[in-house]
């Protein structure tokens, strides 16, 4: 009678090396380190930086969210006042009468200026929409970062809709302006026209700003606490409330202090706007170049603080 027998399981094989697994045969990544495999296969570090040129492309891809973002912003910053949007106009109107009761008629920083009231109406709308740019773009980040953790997107698109809520603030603050310079005998004039130049240079200078103080601001939230002072004080060497010229005559200054304050950013596009708007403001009371330092200022501000913001991209929202 024949017998069958089962092989041995490999535990119990005599044999030698049969109780031993078969070595793994090396597949073509095994030798690739964890970068050279995410390189090969297209992976890269989630919210990491993009390129320049790929961030502006992603930027602009945004562009409707950006402009829906900061209509809502605008839309909802009244929403629960009795007057509504209202609030949009008299706003800057009482500061600028508030400003007009104190330097004005007590200070008496109207004398020697004609067209005073819509001299320091032009100058407290322009300085404001610095001002607000400012203010808002310090909390860009560090005031939206439930919106910066949970979705991925170009975090510029925050200052940069901040900036653009300002802006249509501004056009309705324009409407009253306007309605002022009827009121004080001042007619459209060919000059109006180069309003549009001098707010286009004023948006980029102030996106700019909002660019790089929304990144000081994420880094260190306590920045935002010292704006206001910091405002405040540009507002006081900018010529709002008086005219510089007439000022700066009073006192005997080094050349270099005259230039500094001339030339500073905001005194630079209220000028532009006083010369397009109000008739009795000429161009000798405009610095030298004007156009080519509201130019400058613009380019430096708004490349260099888009570029300064973009090197922080995938900082923002952590730690």
């Amino acid at each position: 009678m024949s017998q069958v027998l089962d092989p041995l399981p490999p535990w119990q094989d005599p044999t030698p090396g049969a109780g031993t697994a078969p070595a793994a045969t090396g597949g073509p990544d095994t030798h690739l380190s964890g970068a050279q495999l995410a390189a090969r296969y297209g992976l890269s570090v989630s919210g990491a930086r993009p390129p320049l040129a790929e961030y502006v492309r992603q930027l602009w891809g945004r562009r409707h969210f950006i402009l829906a973002f900061s209509t809502a912003k605008l839309t909802a910053q009244y929403s629960q006042a009795k007057l509504g949007q209202l609030w949009q106009v008299m706003t800057p109107l009482l500061n600028a009468g508030v400003y007009l009761l104190i330097f004005g008629l007590l200070l008496g920083t109207s004398r020697g200026v004609p067209d005073f009231v819509p001299f320091l109406v032009t100058g407290v709308f322009i300085f404001t929409f610095t001002q607000s740019c400012a203010m808002a773009g310090t909390r860009a980040i560090a005031g939206n970062l439930g919106l910066v953790r949970a979705l991925h997107f170009p975090r510029a698109s925050l200052p940069i809709s901040f900036t653009l809520q300002q802006l249509q603030q501004l056009l309705y603050s324009m409407i009253a302006l306007v309605v002022i310079l009827f009121a004080f005998g001042v007619w459209p004039q060919p000059s109006w026209v180069l309003v549009v130049p001098a707010l286009l240079l004023q948006f980029v200078f102030n996106t700019g700003l909002a660019l790089i103080l929304a990144r000081v601001g994420a880094k260190t939230p306590d920045v935002a606490q010292l704006m206001p002072f910091i405002t405040r004080t540009w507002m006081y060497t900018s010529g709002v409330m008086f005219s510089l010229p007439h000022m700066l005559a009073k006192h005997d200054l080094p050349s270099w202090v005259h230039t500094v304050l001339q030339c500073n950013p905001p005194a630079v596009f209220i000028d532009l706007m006083r010369f397009a708007l109000i008739d009795s403001f000429h161009s000798d009371q405009l610095p030298p170049h004007v156009w080519a330092i509201a130019l400058g200022w613009a380019l430096l501000s708004g490349v260099g603080g888009f570029v300064y913001f973009w090197k922080a991209e995938e900082r923002y929202g952590r730690g």
